[in-house]
């Protein structure tokens, strides 16, 4: 059994790893149950980056609009495209910079 992403193999059960699980699992659904179980991985990480978006940027977007859209991807196209809207990948260089600055002026 494969898990793919975008046609590229993420994960791959060989067939002893696959009766290991069948102890537990029923054999019969077995294939629904792995599926639905890889399905909740993704779907619990998108409401927990969800969650905190909201934690983060609702007080900051109260400040600003008279309300807030209760859909989730209509709050988050408004924190996206905030001018202060920065993803993890340029915070963590933001955060990488700002150290190695104060490293060297230490």
């Amino acid at each position: 059994m494969q898990i793919k992403v975008n046609d590229k193999i993420v994960f791959e059960l060989n067939e002893t790893q696959k009766l290991v699980i069948q102890n537990d699992i029923p054999t019969e659904i077995f294939e629904q149950d792995m599926e639905r179980r890889a399905g909740y991985i993704i779907q619990h990480k998108y409401e927990r980056c969800l969650h905190r978006l909201r934690q983060e940027w609702e007080p900051k977007l109260k400040l600003l609009l008279c309300s807030l859209p209760t859909n989730d991807d209509a709050f988050a196209k408004i924190v996206f495209s905030h001018k202060d809207y920065k993803n993890r990948s340029t915070r963590d260089e933001e955060t990488r910079l700002a150290f190695e600055a104060q490293s060297k002026g230490v």
